[in-house]
């Protein structure tokens, strides 16, 4: 029998107490008791947020609030600046293609952090710049994004502030409002702990003025319509009912540890992390511009990079991420947010020695439990 963890950055594991919400019988959504719900998870978002600006609320991947806010944003003939420094900041370069908006690439070495003097340069170049679109967490290098510096700038010029917080939300701070933050997008399956299907977009008054001037199609991603709905604490479209169950739960969860301890024990455990696997000899993907929401690993020379992440989940249940795209077989990845615990990351540091271990690879055993182990404490 195998027992299994997950220490993927997305899904992550869900709170038995939110489980349990969801096992219960389905209620109707056009009912006082729903909008009861809406309207407790849209004020606690609000919270995790961190804003004082309605938040958005699709039964969609993070992907389709990410379109949504394309689509809502742009008109035929308008131009976008996007960040490009991984396999999420590159979707929205491929989203604003599909909808044959004009975009700047700013590309970014991976496992590397934009400069945000390079946005201040591109918006000075070029006044048609109407939103920047960067992410705060980059979830296939693990690459944390500078989002207060760049707000500092963005706030200058006409340009709206687009940021993909999927995996960041909950996991690592964001200040919306302070930071000048014009346009949120998260999903839920991350730092929100609960299954997929629920992404969520909060909107700042810089960002509905574009909204206003919008021409491109748009039908259920209408930015418009979700407001309206929203003033009657209702939804345009059928909601996933026992989704926003479970999110009051964990919402409810957050706002009892609070934002701020939640953000120092992910640090706390991804800096174990980080100490632990140094500590075998490993090298970090990204050493200069870490998250701590998930670790990224450089695989060692010799050994398979996939078979490890598979020998991992398949024959001893513990579940991480491997690389992406060109990274594919190349590292591997460890998410410290959500409902994950100091607890799973010593069996995932002894597994991942073992599994090493018998993959050849030549390091002292229970170096990297005993790291994670010291700096926990």
């Amino acid at each position: 029998m195998i027992k299994n963890y997950l220490l993927t950055p997305g899904p992550t594991p869900i709170p038995p107490r939110v489980l349990e919400t969801m096992a219960r019988p389905i209620i109707h959504h056009r009912t006082p008791e729903f909008r009861k719900i809406i309207q407790e998870v849209e004020e606690d978002l609000k919270y995790v947020y961190q804003t004082k600006n309605e938040v958005l609320i699709f039964a969609s991947s993070g992907t389709g609030a990410m379109e949504g806010s394309v689509v809502n944003m742009f008109s035929p003939g308008d131009k976008a600046l996007v960040v490009r420094g991984g396999k999420f900041g590159e979707r929205f370069g491929d989203i604003c293609k599909a909808y044959r908006i004009e975009f700047i690439s700013l590309d970014v070495e991976w496992g590397k952090a934009v400069d945000p003097k390079r946005i201040e340069e591109a918006l000075k170049k070029d006044n048609k710049i109407k939103a920047v679109y960067t992410t705060l967490c980059e979830t296939s290098t693990g690459v944390s994004t500078d989002i207060e510096a760049i707000g500092k700038i963005v706030k200058n010029y006409e340009a709206a502030l687009v940021v993909d917080a999927i995996s960041g939300l909950a996991a690592i701070p964001i200040k919306t409002d302070e930071w000048g933050v014009d346009v949120v997008i998260s999903g839920s399956q991350k730092g929100l702990m609960i299954p997929p299907g629920l992404a969520f977009v909060s909107v700042s008054p810089k960002a509905w003025a574009l909204i206003e001037k919008s021409t491109l199609p748009k039908y259920y991603f209408d930015f418009k319509a979700y407001r309206k709905a929203l003033t009657k604490t209702d939804t345009p479209f059928t909601p996933a009912v026992n989704l926003m169950i479970a999110l009051r739960e964990s919402l409810k969860i957050i706002k009892e540890e609070g934002l701020e301890a939640i953000f120092a024990g992910h640090k706390k455990m991804a800096f174990a992390v980080r100490n632990a696997v140094k500590a075998m000899g490993l090298e970090l993907f990204a050493p200069d511009a870490y998250s701590d929401g998930v670790t990224a690993v450089k695989v060692p020379q010799g050994v398979d990079g996939e078979k490890l992440v598979k020998t991992m989940r398949d024959k001893y249940g513990v579940g991480i991420a491997g690389g992406q795209d060109e990274m594919k077989g190349k590292m591997f990845r460890i998410a410290t947010m959500g409902y994950i615990t100091p607890s799973d990351l010593v069996v995932c540091m002894a597994t991942l020695e073992t599994v090493l271990s018998e993959m050849g690879y030549k390091f002292q055993l229970g170096s990297g439990v005993k790291a994670l182990e010291e700096t926990l404490r």
